[in-house]
């Protein structure tokens, strides 16, 4: 009786999407083990998004932060640019091979609004050298970036959307560290959702 009532609560955790952009990222499964349950970090829950063509992706994430219960996006990719875990602060109004405006009105930057100091300390703190970047790559995970932060709407409580990039060398195990640093973090700053209250 207790577990049929335990799964017809609704899971009042706030969400935070985790998208591995490229559709050959291997770094990134948030299934542990052989029980098929995805990986959540304390006071949320994730929900995994795999990679697709940067059109798709965007139209999918932007239908997820729709919905209210979805606090975060972790964007999960590689960087060409050292041998260090980078956390893109902002992104460019670019085309994703890095040519022309996606947005002819939209501003020239967007800036990621996920906890990006305290992403990199936890990083860090895991054991990852990782630092903040101004630089934004001419691939996909800038174009998301853009278009997920210049498509919310004015005047709401802004989700944390942020950009993790893991160097090209680096192997499954720390790629996985790393998310779980960064999501581990995010978590901690979202609130818990409001109760439902049935009359």
């Amino acid at each position: 009786m207790l577990d049929n009532q335990a799964e017809a609560t609704p899971d009042r955790r706030p969400a935070i999407v985790i998208c591995a952009y490229d559709t050959a990222e291997t770094g990134w499964d948030p299934v542990e083990d052989l029980s098929g349950i995805a990986w959540n970090p304390q006071g949320a829950r994730t929900v995994p998004v795999n990679g697709a063509d940067p059109e798709t992706l965007a139209l999918t994430l932007e239908n997820h932060l729709r919905d209210r219960n979805c606090r975060a996006l972790l964007l999960v990719g590689r960087t060409l640019q050292g041998d260090s875990f980078r956390v893109q602060m902002r992104a460019e109004n670019r085309l994703s091979d890095g040519t022309g405006r996606q947005d002819d009105t939209g501003p020239g930057l967007a800036r990621a609004t996920a906890p990006v100091a305290e992403i990199v300390r936890a990083l860090n703190e895991a054991g990852l050298a990782a630092s903040a970047s101004s630089e934004s790559e001419a691939d996909a995970g800038s174009y998301l970036l853009y278009r997920i932060l210049s498509s919310l709407p004015d005047g709401t409580d802004s989700p944390a959307i942020g950009l993790l990039r893991a160097p090209a060398a680096s192997s499954d195990a720390s790629v996985q560290r790393g998310v779980k640093a960064a999501a581990a973090t995010m978590a901690r700053h979202l609130s818990p959702l409001p109760r439902r209250h049935l009359y």
